[in-house]
């Protein structure tokens, strides 16, 4: 039930993206202010399909890296490193929601271009961003219920491990262990708690993902502005990577089957890529100065902003923070505020120039 409602939810979300491309493809362009200087489609073309093939790759090399060095000891899941470098990438996805995504949708929302009842006269950006946190929240939690009642038939409350005393209480979405020395989970205490709330972290924030990777692919391969497609490709790249990383570490501890790994793999890695080609092909009739295109892409990510800013901070930052494995070193715990520092300070910079 709860992988159909997210698959429900997700498939909303690429039907309303692929209808906004629709609308905005036929509406009449607003008075265009940018740089005539750096209009150029000749000279854009070969921008866009660089940026094609390079985000394609820095997207598979970040959200593969975590997979592919599972046999690596120093960066397992249960490795201090592991918990840095998913900090970071947690401040990366922070960031994106905090300095890009939220700030694109007020400006788009705020544009000249649109009339001044009802758009300037109430935030909707910040309305829609709160309420996509609120609806993310409801999808969180009503997930885990049904993942955690669907898999915690025929669990016994206390499991006993041969060679100490070894207890597990199972609670709807946590696991509270007392144990003498190193003993391994048992793993039905893990199937009904946290690995199914790992699942359910990465399946939200895939969606999450593909839904501002989309309108950003849009908006990138629509425009003919050679000064803003050269910085935006490598800030894309950079964050693509990084964002990446933090997604294959959440697909990493959901511990999936190949195929749904390679699946989850596939959608991050193709749909900016995707949008930017889907732009590309409508370049010639799209209006990004349009107000159906401002509307749509403006609520498209302010949606997106409100759920990227509640998974790095609710499902990544706080759960990982507040955990066992943080909370019991306090060093580590430095090393990874400073991760998050750098996380969001990366791209915070990189709004400099995307």
């Amino acid at each position: 039930m709860a992988t159909k409602l997210i698959k429900l939810i997700f498939i909303f979300f690429i039907v309303i993206s692929i209808f906004s491309t629709l609308v905005v493809s036929q509406s009449s362009e607003c008075e265009d202010e940018s740089n005539d200087k750096c209009n150029n489609k000749k000279k854009a073309l070969p921008l866009k399909i660089i940026a094609i093939f390079s985000i394609l790759i820095t997207s598979m090399i970040g959200v593969s890296l975590p997979l592919l060095t599972r046999s690596i000891p120093a960066l397992g899941p249960d490795r201090s490193l592991f918990v840095i470098v998913k900090a970071f990438a947690a401040g990366i996805i922070l960031g994106t929601g905090f300095m890009h995504v939220l700030p694109d949708s007020f400006d788009m929302l705020s544009s000249s271009c649109l009339s001044e009842a009802p758009w300037h006269k109430f935030p909707f950006s910040g309305f829609l961003a709160m309420l996509s946190a609120i609806v993310t929240l409801m999808v969180d939690s009503l997930a885990t219920s049904f993942y955690v009642r669907k898999n915690s038939v025929g669990i016994k409350p206390e499991t006993q491990i041969e060679g100490g005393d070894h207890e597990m209480a199972v609670t709807t979405g946590h696991v509270h262990a007392h144990h003498h020395g190193h003993f391994p989970q048992p793993k039905e205490g893990v199937e009904s708690s946290q690995l199914l709330r790992y699942r359910v972290v990465a399946m939200v924030l895939e969606l999450g993902i593909v839904v501002h990777s989309v309108v950003i692919g849009l908006s990138l391969g629509a425009s003919n502005n050679t000064c803003t497609i050269k910085p935006l490709v490598a800030a894309l790249c950079f964050h693509q990577m990084f964002e990446g990383m933090g997604l294959g570490g959440c697909i990493l501890q959901a511990e999936y089957k190949f195929v749904k790994k390679a699946l989850m793999v596939f959608f991050f890695s193709i749909t900016t890529p995707l949008g930017i080609a889907i732009g590309l092909a409508m370049s010639t009739s799209y209006k990004e100065n349009s107000p159906s295109a401002l509307i749509t892409v403006g609520l498209l990510n302010a949606s997106s902003a409100g759920l990227l800013i509640y998974m790095a901070l609710v499902d990544l930052l706080a759960a990982d923070f507040m955990g066992p494995k943080l909370q019991g070193s306090i060093k580590l715990q430095l090393k990874a505020y400073v991760a998050v520092f750098l996380g969001a300070g990366g791209m915070s910079l990189m709004a400099k120039w995307a």
